[in-house]
């Protein structure tokens, strides 16, 4: 966890109500997490603001920026823009918990809390799964279109009349 120490919002000592922190976000970020990721370049801003409360904290994570991905269609290298929220309740508790979804317990003696995590689950959620390129030209997609495979219309296969004669059967001993 030392690694992801700078990603942490010391709430100890603050007053109550809005604070607010700033995070850039790089690939040495991402080389935190032990994960394969599906983007190069990202350049990122996380902005961070925490309303502290007596008995709890809540945090608005906004996520701004850009990253590179590989368009599935032709290859090509494209720049994606990205920006995305999520507000996040931490209560106070005995131990840590993250079995909620929109709720973090952490417990009662700590400090500080680690935000990089969900700046990362923030980020990766923005990848949009099916990549396209906003330069594809009209050609590409006409090729695409003339080689995609064009949807068939199956019928069930009849049934045979044997395993009817079975299925009789069956129903009449229930």
């Amino acid at each position: 966890m030392d690694r992801l120490r700078n990603y942490d919002v010391v709430f100890s000592g603050l007053k109550n109500g809005k604070h607010q922190f700033q995070f850039e976000i790089d690939k040495k970020f991402f080389q935190l997490f032990d994960t394969e990721q599906e983007f190069t370049e990202p350049q990122i801003v996380a902005d961070v603001l925490m309303e502290k409360h007596t008995t709890f904290l809540e945090f608005w994570i906004k996520t701004e920026g850009t990253v590179n991905l590989i368009c599935d269609l032709t290859n090509d290298h494209f720049d994606h823009p990205l920006a995305n929220e999520m507000k996040v309740l931490v209560k106070f508790g005995e131990e840590y918990d993250d079995s909620e979804i929109d709720v973090i317990t952490i417990p009662s003696k700590d400090h500080a809390f680690n935000i990089a995590q969900l700046i990362y689950e923030n980020v990766m959620l923005s990848i949009p799964m099916k990549k396209v390129s906003p330069h594809i030209s009209k050609e590409d997609l006409e090729i695409l279109e003339k080689f995609s495979p064009k949807e068939e219309i199956v019928e069930e296969p009849k049934s045979d009349p044997r395993w009817e004669a079975l299925k009789q059967l069956k129903d009449n001993n229930k």
